[in-house]
């Protein structure tokens, strides 16, 4: 049940960074506008304070950080098998039509 709420936060982080991504106005828009276009910020403009797009978008990066570690928490202490090794099963190979089997390795027999 925790599992699914962490499931649940985690996409919710991931669609709201997004979006919060997309809504910012990039640096570089504003080098245009430093040539001419009545921009008074400067080269690439002023660089003041975090906004509140890009404190949102930096909680909700931690926040996605912090469930990505938990999931993967979760998913490596949920199988009770330690090793992929140990999920695979042994097969042992089919002896082909008209070929002898291999001799036990335990008989005492030497073959003469």
């Amino acid at each position: 049940m925790l599992e699914n709420g962490v499931w649940l936060v985690h996409v919710l982080a991931a669609v709201a960074v997004i979006g919060l991504v997309l809504l910012q106005h990039g640096k570089g828009a504003d080098m245009g506008a430093a040539f001419g276009s009545g921009s008074a910020g400067g080269l690439f403009g002023s660089s003041g304070a975090s906004n509140f797009l890009s404190r949102t978008t930096a909680i909700l990066a931690a926040v996605f950080f912090s469930t990505s570690l938990l999931l993967t928490y979760f998913s490596g202490h949920s199988s009770k098998v330690s090793s992929v090794m140990q999920q695979t099963e042994v097969k042992t190979p089919a002896v082909a039509p008209g070929v002898p089997a291999a001799p036990d390795s335990k008989s005492s027999e030497i073959p003469k």
